[in-house]
């Protein structure tokens, strides 16, 4: 019958499904056969454990990013007005000229603080 058909199809479908899913779950030496049931809560614990990693590495890479920028706005209070006063790249690529004023200097220093 129909019925029967589709569920076969659908069983079978299934199965191709939980065999892919167990290639992608490091599912460790001790067993070579596993129930559904624990194959999807171990495919649920990794998914979990990979989500916690990116949270860590995402938090770790803010902090680097954070840490960068304090490290530049350092270097160029180290260097001193002598080096502000040289022509600069910026990040797109563009020249920033060293003829400013004391004024337009000072915005610009303090634009760059609030970064910060």
């Amino acid at each position: 019958s129909t019925h029967n058909e589709l569920e076969k199809n659908r069983r079978a479908h299934l199965r191709l499904c939980l065999e892919r899913l167990k290639v992608l779950i490091p599912l460790g030496p001790d067993c070579t056969r596993h129930t559904t049931l624990g194959l999807l809560n171990k495919a649920k614990a990794h998914i979990k454990k990979l989500e916690e990693a990116e949270r860590k590495s995402q938090h770790q890479l803010e902090n680097l990013e954070r840490e960068q920028r304090f490290l530049k706005w350092r270097l160029e209070q180290l260097q001193g007005p002598q080096e502000m006063e040289r022509i600069r790249m910026d990040s797109i690529g563009s020249t920033i000229s060293s003829d400013r004023s004391d004024s337009e200097r000072g915005r610009q220093l303090a634009s760059s603080l609030m970064k910060y």
